[in-house]
């Protein structure tokens, strides 16, 4: 491990490209509970659920570009899927596979206000 807490040839930061910082705040503060380092209007850091005193895990990058679906697939980790379902489409999140199983638990994938596919799993 470096000094920066980052681990060779791991997964170190995901950047997700959106294309209103502002609307994809919201969305992810109010499904997820992110919060962010403001870098101007253009991007956004994902603070670290550890504390704001770790690297950030990610970011959201503004483009005038629309996003494409159909890259990798980022899985968040929930206790509760089912509540978790629900916050994704309280926040404007809409489902679009799932809830269903798989070997090792359940999960569903949701697209955010931007278009990003992203999957949330969970033991049970």
């Amino acid at each position: 491990m470096s000094d920066s807490g980052s681990r060779h040839h791991a997964i170190d930061y995901i950047e997700l490209t959106v294309t209103d910082a502002a609307e994809a705040k919201a969305f992810y503060a109010a499904a997820f509970g992110w919060e962010f380092n403001d870098y101007g209007p253009a991007y956004a850091g994902i603070v670290n659920p550890g504390g704001p005193d770790l690297p950030e895990v990610g970011g959201l990058a503004t483009s005038d570009t629309a996003v494409v679906r159909g890259g990798p697939l980022v899985l968040l980790y929930s206790d509760d899927l089912d509540a978790t379902a629900e916050k994704v489409r309280a926040a404007g999140g809409e489902i679009v596979n799932g809830p269903y199983a798989f070997p090792g638990g359940r999960r569903f994938h949701f697209t955010d206000p931007s278009g990003n596919e992203l999957g949330v799993w969970s033991t049970s």
